[in-house]
């Protein structure tokens, strides 16, 4: 038994205490505490280490309110108040910064907060037949650090409509004709709309698509089926096609997707989000934006309604045909270009024209060959501003050292939005001029 006073968090919500300069992880202990623990597993340059009990604990510590919390995987953090989550996340990012050359922001902007429960309108719920070896319908997240499927039987994070779905869900799966054969139902809740695409490997019978349909007009939801990947989901009636949406109030925008679509998880944040990103872009009506990873338009759509000259340049065909067909709807008149921005060079940069400023909102895996290619632009061609949208602390920081120390921008500012709250996901905003 090992008594630890525990000093931080880490990037996967562990706590992190020293002990003859060798650094202990200890899941569910909480800065500031003392805890007793039990050797887990040792490697020469750190320790995982199990906790037994804790001596003194945080003031911040709160109970959680997920029965399922410290089994299912998707939330690391419940046991930490709200408020003192977003300042961990704030740190995190601080030091993915210093870690990267030694940026420091000239400015960290206050944390964008919002709703902490029944904020989670996209989720992948896996399903599992386990009857044959004495087992049920499992249905819901990953365990921690698990490939295993936690039995879940509500979500506080999920919207009460879709948290109260799993005991129907798991009786409907266990009624169809094929159970084990259904790895996954995808959730996506819109404006007025919840529709579950439910994910087959054999055909439905025709018994499944009459129980599909009971479920749909008893829960008041759409069925999607997607037989392969996710370009395959289609409704199961067409009246269902166009239903999905999402608003953005304050730019009069009402932006149709599909429920396999890549959209932000947090409908209440993302409002927030694209005003502050807005706001600290600072475009003026009439100058050239680009607005790269576009998606649906979720930024370029926004730029052009307060009148910019827009591009926005994504990879997905698909996502760049539903993002124009939002422009025209809305009559405004962005221009979009499929293009692979990990390919991104400089030469194929300066073939765009010349920006006046650029938004970047990448995947995980961050933007470094757009990074690169902004720092090798010529002087003159380089935008004045770029505000950088990022999910993953370290790809960011990556490229803010690349657009510090080769491009000669600077950091004008950074800092955390919650976009999922009780997670150890960090997502934030940096700004470059």
């Amino acid at each position: 038994m090992d008594d630890l006073c525990i000093e931080s968090l880490d990037d996967r919500a562990r706590g992190v205490a020293h002990r003859e300069g060798k650094r202990i992880y200890v899941e569910g202990a909480l800065p500031g505490e003392h805890v007793q623990t039990c050797a887990a597993r040792s490697k020469p340059a750190y320790e995982i280490a199990v906790l037994d009990r804790i001596v003194r604990a945080s003031s911040q510590r709160v109970a959680p309110r997920c029965p399922h919390f410290g089994i299912c995987g998707g939330c690391r953090m419940q046991h930490l108040d709200p408020g003192a989550q977003v300042a961990v996340k704030q740190r995190l990012l601080e030091d993915a910064f210093k870690r990267a050359g030694g940026i420091e922001p000239e400015c960290m902007l206050p944390p964008v907060h919002g709703p902490a429960w029944g904020y989670r309108y996209r989720a992948r719920l896996a399903v599992r037949d386990l009857r044959a070896s004495g087992g049920d319908i499992l249905i819901g997240f990953r365990e921690r650090d698990s490939s295993y499927i936690a039995d879940i039987h509500q979500c506080p994070v999920l919207p009460a409509s879709v948290s109260s779905l799993f005991a129907p869900l798991r009786a409907l799966v266990a009624a169809l004709s094929t159970p084990n054969r259904l790895p996954q139902i995808e959730v996506a809740v819109g404006a007025g709309t919840l529709a579950l695409v439910l994910r087959h490997l054999v055909p439905l019978t025709d018994s499944d698509v009459a129980m599909l349909r009971a479920f749909a007009s008893r829960h008041a939801v759409s069925w999607w089926l997607q037989p392969g990947g996710p370009h395959t989901a289609a409704p199961l009636d067409p009246e269902d096609f166009d239903t999905l949406a999402y608003a953005l109030p304050e730019f009069g925008l009402h932006m149709r997707f599909r429920p396999t679509d890549f959209i932000q998880i947090n409908p209440f944040i993302n409002r927030i989000l694209v005003s502050r990103v807005l706001n600290l872009l600072q475009a003026e009506p009439g100058e050239r934006v680009a607005d790269l990873f576009c998606g649906l338009g979720n930024f370029t759509l926004p730029l052009a309604a307060q009148g910019c000259n827009v591009l926005g340049v994504e990879a997905s065909d698909a996502l760049v045909a539903r993002a124009r067909e939002s422009s025209v709807q809305h009559g405004l008149s962005a221009r979009f270009l499929v293009g692979d921005l990990f390919a991104a060079h400089t030469e194929s940069w300066l073939d765009l024209g010349q920006f006046d400023r650029i938004l970047i909102d990448p995947p995980r895996e961050g933007a470094q060959a757009v990074s690169l290619a902004l720092a090798r632009l010529p002087a003159g061609r380089r935008p004045r501003c770029i505000a950088y949208i990022s999910c993953n602390p370290a790809t960011l920081a990556r490229d803010a050292a690349i657009l510090y120390h080769k491009g000669g921008y600077r950091l004008r500012s950074a800092g955390v939005v919650n976009m999922f709250p009780h997670t150890a996901h960090v997502e934030s905003i940096a700004l470059f001029a």
